[in-house]
């Protein structure tokens, strides 16, 4: 082998051992055209067999990575694989370092995952199991709010908890004994911080009220 690939061959060992066994690492002699070394081989190929890269000969080497691309192994596994590019001492192009990571498992897994997530239909809650729960329908609409508003609940800030306070107050739920506890642990703030929001809220609605009843009793008869 190349004494400069040589120095390689340890470099392509250790990463084949880290991720045994799902990955592949070959060096390939761009002098002679031919494999110098395979680390964790699965894919048939031998050291000293024609080399036949999946790197087009019209790809400029000027670079020092290319990739990530995919290929398809001989036995219709989906690689993912990256490719660096080796110099001598005079920055010549010498190999090529190719690593292949098998992803198949990892799809066949992150499939597998999805299938266990995913429900049937996720707008059939049980109606008899959760119409008397108001914890779950606090939570219900606390939810949707923060998906219409695209934000998370430790991103609020103090205008967004009003609207989702008066919001809750219009819907009648601060009506209900204990609410305000839950709602304050859902949103991670102090009993008192709720109330002072809900406070707000009322003055707010009361003064619209009286607005509204003061321009009834102006406008001509």
């Amino acid at each position: 082998m190349d004494v400069v690939l040589e120095t390689y061959a340890s470099i392509a060992d250790a990463i084949a051992l880290l991720l045994r066994p799902h990955a592949e690492v070959v060096i390939h002699d761009l002098r002679t055209g031919r494999i110098a070394h395979v680390a964790n081989n699965f894919s048939r190929r031998r050291v000293g067999d024609e080399s036949l890269t999946e790197i087009d000969g019209t790809m400029s080497l000027d670079g020092r990575i290319l990739g990530p691309y995919r290929k398809v192994n001989w036995d219709g596994r989906e690689l993912r694989s990256i490719t660096v590019v080796l110099r001598d001492e005079r920055q010549a192009a010498v190999g090529l370092l190719c690593v292949n990571f098998d992803v198949s498992k990892v799809e066949r897994a992150v499939e597998a995952l999805a299938s266990l997530m995913r429900l049937p239909d996720p707008d059939a809650a049980p109606a008899a199991l959760f119409a008397s729960d108001w914890r779950e329908a606090i939570n219900g609409i606390i939810g949707q709010y923060l998906a219409d508003c695209g934000q998370a609940i430790d991103g609020l800030d103090r205008r967004t908890v009003g609207e989702l306070v008066r919001h809750l107050d219009r819907e009648g739920y601060f009506s209900i004994r204990n609410a305000a506890n839950h709602i304050s642990k859902v949103l991670g703030l102090s009993r008192a911080t709720v109330y002072k929001h809900l406070k707000t809220t009322r003055q707010e609605k009361v003064r619209d009220k009286n607005d509204d009843q003061v321009e009834d009793d102006i406008s001509p008869m």
